[in-house]
């Protein structure tokens, strides 16, 4: 046959090579050329993704880390990214490995941990548009993983162990200290109380007390002769039945012996010692 067929798929692109050399690109559809000394190439314009593998990186402390990352792109230029690069998808993932240790390189362990976001952030800003190099437009990077080595790993594990033992026992010493509050405070509060209680009682005994010497005293004044009358014949009468030898009492106070009628028990003496009552006046 004078004439090869060949088709372009949907968004790709065909690069036509005459003995070799590249002459032009067509789009897709039916395309003609002449077998043995032409030929069409495909390129694929599709979105493609790209895992990079572990990789180590040191960070600013001295610290060995593991990075692992994923990223899509998709060929902007077939011509660029098939003749002027021998493989321009490594030559992107190179360029993206050194861009990424660059930006690791200046952070410590713990910031490069807790910085993913923006490590992705500042390595799309550094790789940029690749195409005028590699014909190649990356359009999205994420870092999967920053996993420090074994022995890094090993010593954060300790230090996170002390750490939780140190906040355990902290929050322990409060609680006692919180339970020793508590229960001082209670104890207070009952002392507080019983002496209360028992100023309130005195307080009380005291106005009891205080009521019945004002009432005893408001009867006395009260009282008659004829009631001290009756009081000096009761006591007269207690003496003449007790022990007592003798007992003097004045003629002109005989009337006001009734106002002590415990004089008997003041002058008791043994029920076993006979005795004569005497009373001069």
């Amino acid at each position: 046959m004078p004439f090869g067929l060949r088709i372009v798929p949907q968004n790709n692109r065909g690069l036509v090579e005459t003995l070799g050399k590249y002459k032009r690109s067509v789009d897709p559809g039916f395309h003609f050329y002449f077998p043995f000394f032409q030929k069409i190439r495909n390129v694929s314009l599709a979105m493609e993704p790209l895992a990079l593998p572990n990789y180590s990186i040191i960070t600013k402390d001295n610290a060995d880390v593991s990075a692992s990352l994923t990223l899509n792109f998709h060929i902007t230029d077939p011509v660029k990214y098939q003749y002027e690069n021998t493989d321009s998808v490594e030559s992107m993932a190179q360029l993206v490995r050194g861009h990424l240790r660059d930006i690791i390189g200046r952070m410590d362990l713990n910031e490069a941990l807790g910085s993913t976001a923006k490590i992705n952030q500042e390595l799309t800003l550094a790789i940029g548009d690749l195409t005028n190099t590699y014909g190649i437009n990356v359009d999205r990077i994420n870092i999967d993983e920053l996993t420090p080595s074994r022995a890094i790993q090993e010593a954060m594990d300790k230090q996170l162990t002390a750490d939780r033992e140190r906040v355990a026992t902290i929050a322990k010493a409060e609680g006692e200290a919180k339970s020793i509050e508590l229960t001082t405070k209670a104890k207070n509060d009952a002392l507080m109380a019983t002496a209360k209680a028992e100023a309130d009682a005195t307080k009380t005994r005291a106005n009891a007390e205080r009521y019945r010497i004002d009432t005893v005293q408001a009867g006395l004044a009260e009282a008659t002769d004829k009631y001290f009358q009756n009081q000096s014949i009761n006591a007269f009468s207690d003496l003449a039945k007790s022990n007592t030898n003798m007992v003097v009492v004045p003629s002109d106070s005989s009337d006001e012996f009734g106002k002590i009628p415990v004089i008997g028990k003041l002058l008791g003496t043994k029920d076993d010692q006979p005795h004569n009552l005497n009373i001069n006046s």
